[in-house]
């Protein structure tokens, strides 16, 4: 190679990194860590790169930037998402513009606008409900995107999501098994991929065990803590309240909780409680709220990892990752002894071969 005539992608092939990172390292950037700095100009120097050369190839370079538009910032799911995003984008040299679209189709395609305006290097989107004509447009215009959370149909986008149907089976087992025998569900917007999807899995692990699903004791939120709590007060005014309630999400779950408490109700006493999502201060309530904790920091690891991928042409799968069940005492201790003689059917929740829960 003639002295000067490499190129950007022949000083980031050599030095193994991205061109966004050779371009930061260029323009001085400190979003670039000591490692990938030394070795971006360990391959200018081996090639001989002129400055000019590289003034010329930065007027089209990347900008070295992600966009990130979440759903609600003031849910902490989404806070300690956009945390983990923006330290492994950190890590991988690129800086984060973040958007919040407080759930509005209307407010999400503002921030989508105005980041591609910016000619941001991807876009990680969790998308509202509504697949608008710019989100369609967006994807169709060869823009790297990658979904982040939730799912949208008929839009072929690799997808960074954690599934929870397993966690939602051993919590149902789990409140079988200490002995509660009405359970309830808040869930999210049906319109939403999360929403529908855990209350697919609540219905699914009570028909699995032969239990009933009561329609009465399916409630629909919309991942707020006042929708949580308008909803436990239906539940609680039914002629036959439930004995157990699992709320879709950490604020519905709190929205839940205030109600309890201000209807002068005990936990586990009264009823069971329990939360899809899992926040640093369930552990400190009293008693301790027993939650499914998504996987939160792999998640804005892994969702980086994909757009990065696809910003630099690589191909990219679909990741799904397994949320759990973290068992506290929020649903009380068993209520009924299994019998010794009740056959195992693997399930580990009490019931036997027909579904029904052993005394």
């Amino acid at each position: 190679m003639a002295e000067g005539k490499a190129s950007v992608k022949d000083v980031a092939r050599v030095a193994g990194v991205s061109v966004a990172t050779v371009s930061r390292v260029l323009n001085d950037s400190a979003t670039v860590s000591a490692e990938s700095r030394a070795r971006v100009l360990a391959a200018v120097e081996r090639l001989g790169y002129r400055r000019n050369a590289v003034a010329r190839s930065l007027r089209t370079a990347a900008t070295g930037t992600i966009g990130l538009v979440i759903g609600d910032i003031l849910n902490p799911f989404f806070t300690e998402l956009a945390r983990a995003v923006e330290d492994e984008a950190r890590a991988a040299g690129y800086a984060v513009v973040i958007g919040n679209a407080d759930e509005r189709p209307d407010r999400q395609d503002d921030y989508v606008r105005t980041l591609l305006e910016r000619r941001v290097d991807g876009l990680l989107l969790c998308p509202t409900a509504e697949v608008t004509p710019l989100v369609r447009d967006t994807v169709a215009s060869g823009t790297p995107v990658v979904f982040l959370d939730r799912t949208l149909p008929g839009l072929d986008v690799p997808t960074v999501r954690a599934d929870g149907a397993d966690a939602i089976d051993e919590l149902v087992g789990h409140l079988l098994r200490l002995g509660r025998r009405r359970l309830a569900f808040v869930s999210g917007p049906a319109i939403l991929s999360t929403g529908r999807e855990r209350t697919d899995a609540f219905a699914a692990a009570l028909a699995r065990r032969g239990q009933p699903v009561r329609p009465e004791y399916l409630e629909a939120g919309d991942f707020q803590a006042a929708s949580g709590r308008a909803a436990l007060a239906r539940l609680l005014d039914l002629p036959e309240p439930p004995d157990a309630v699992v709320a879709g999400d950490n604020l519905m779950a709190l929205g839940a909780l205030d109600e309890i408490r201000a209807r002068g109700l005990s936990i586990p006493g009264d009823v069971a409680l329990a939360s899809y999502d899992d926040v640093p201060w369930f552990p400190h309530l009293d008693p301790p709220l027993t939650a499914i904790a998504q996987p939160v920091q792999e998640l804005g690891r892994s969702a980086v990892r994909a757009l990065t991928d696809r910003v630099e042409g690589r191909e990219v799968e679909q990741v799904t990752l397994r949320a759990r069940l973290v068992v506290r005492g929020s649903c009380g201790e068993p209520m009924t002894r299994r019998h010794p003689d009740a056959r195992d059917t693997g399930h580990g929740d009490g019931t036997n071969d027909e579904g029904s829960v052993t005394a």
